[in-house]
């Protein structure tokens, strides 16, 4: 058994809500970069809670982003470079195959956003 499945829902809890308030304040930290490094990003994670059957997709990306996405986006987002979106195409060709999720909604989440 992989020791992530064995983790307190507590704690996992807490490591993940350290990550979206992490991602908040490094509103620097551009979601096309972190596509490109590790092929997933904000949008992603609040994909992975509408999919887990938290909420529909706008409330769930608000919860991660900490306001309305188009309100994050105006105030953070930049252009796209043509090397940016190169880089997140092959990162993208590194995710684990998407299966649908399970029903507890903790395991199988799509790697995509």
């Amino acid at each position: 058994m992989d020791q992530l499945d064995s983790l307190d829902d507590a704690v996992a809890a807490a490591a993940f809500r350290r990550l979206v308030r992490h991602l908040r304040h490094r509103s620097d930290a551009q979601n096309i970069d972190l596509m490109g490094l590790a092929g997933f990003c904000r949008n992603c994670l609040g994909d992975w809670i509408e999919e887990a059957g938290g909420m529909g997709k706008a409330d769930a990306r608000a919860t991660i982003y900490g306001m309305p996405q188009a309100e994050w986006k105006a105030r953070f987002q930049t252009e796209a470079t043509p090397e940016q979106l190169a880089r997140m195409a092959d990162s993208m060709t590194r995710n684990p195959p998407v299966e649908p999720p399970e029903r507890d909604g903790l395991a199988g989440l799509s790697e995509q956003g």
